[in-house]
This record gives structure tokens, sequence and C-alpha cells, in this order.
């Protein structure tokens, strides 16, 4: 992938983060704690991030908590299709797996964990993935 084709895919994961945030009604100081953004950040870095003026740091950490976002993000999607605005609802409502706390207040105070405690609530494959379970493929009854 060249320089120009990997700016341009750190632009749409940022725009698509950014926006998936927004959504979710987070603020300036959450945003920073949910992707680990350095918390001297300003709001106008965070600005440019949502123009498309700007990307988000080549940083590991960074862009494996905009993954696992877009992950939750897509997991809400199916959850929940016929009202989109029930995602940022879901976030901030307390649950009872998670001990009556919000999804948000698990990732803001456990990190990466926080985020793939939530992916993992969402999503049965990844938490199916993640415990290394393989699949032993269909076997006839006759086997």
């Amino acid at each position: 992938m060249s320089e120009q084709q990997q700016q341009q895919a750190l632009g749409d994961i940022t725009q698509a983060v950014m926006g998936l945030l927004d959504s979710w009604g987070l603020d300036s100081k959450e945003i920073q704690g949910v992707l680990c953004l350095p918390e001297k950040m300003r709001a106008r870095a965070l600005n440019k991030f949502r123009e498309g003026t700007d990307v988000f740091p080549d940083d590991p950490v960074i862009l494996r908590r905009a993954s696992y976002l877009l992950r939750i993000s897509d997991a809400l999607r199916t959850t929940y299709p016929r009202n989109p605005r029930m995602a940022g609802r879901w976030v901030r409502q307390g649950h009872r797996r998670f001990g009556r706390r919000s999804p948000l207040s698990i990732i803001l105070r456990d990190g990466e964990s926080g985020l793939i405690a939530v992916l993992s609530e969402l999503d049965c494959t990844f938490s199916w993935d993640l415990t290394g379970s393989q699949s032993m493929g269909y076997r006839s009854p006759s086997s």
C-alpha cells in the first residue's frame, strides 16, 4: 500500500470514528479517554479530525481502539437496525451484565480491555474468536 493510500485509509478511519463518537454524544474528554489520545490534545485537534484536515496518529494503540469502536458500532447497527439513535443511548445506559454500569464507563475505566468486554457482549463471533474456540465443523450422525 502506498503512502498516499495509507493516509487516505487513516483519514477514512478517523472520520468514521469521530462521526461515531459524536453520534454517541461524547465530549472531548471522553473521546480522548476512549481513543487513548494524549490528555494535552486540544478540542481544536479533535475538530481537525472531524473536518478531515488531520488524521489520527499512526499509533497501534489508537488504531486498535478505533477498530474495536467500529466493530461495536457495526454490532449496534445490527442490534438496532431500525433505530440508529439507540446506539448512543445503549452506550450510556447501565447494564446488568456490567454490574449496572454503562458500556461507556467500562471503556473509560478499563481502556482496551473495556472495549473488548463491550464488543464481546455485543458480538458473539468476536467473543467466540477471543476464546480460541475452534469449530469442529459438521459431522454427520453416522460418523
